[in-house]
């Protein structure tokens, strides 16, 4: 099981523990919420738990929960930008069905 970033999402989220000046990753996992189901979590990581599983990506460490990486399993996150708009994307090939905000998700 695994799950990878795209060089703009490497460099992204590399930008940011920079100007933080400590941290030793990023967490991606999913909570229960939204009309779908799940949602997307991100949040800087100082120190990973003993159970996380922890992925390599570049000069960044992308850290996923046990429970969180069965539904995340093959997700490539990226950033992307258009026009104006700027985020994180990810490409989860696990989705069944999506809500129409695009903010929560079913597997």
């Amino acid at each position: 099981m695994a799950i990878t970033m795209t060089e703009s999402a490497q460099a992204h989220v590399k930008r940011h523990l920079d100007n933080r000046g400590t941290g030793f990753g990023i967490r991606v996992g999913v909570k229960t919420t939204g009309c779908s189901g799940l949602s997307y979590v991100l949040e800087f990581v100082d120190s990973p738990e003993p159970e996380d599983q922890v992925f390599k990506q570049g000069e960044v460490n992308l850290i996923v929960d046990p429970k969180s990486l069965v539904y995340l399993d093959g997700t490539e996150l990226d950033f992307v930008k258009e026009g104006l708009n700027e985020g994180f994307q990810f490409n989860n090939p696990n989705v069944k069905n999506e809500c129409g905000c695009g903010e929560s998700f079913h597997v």
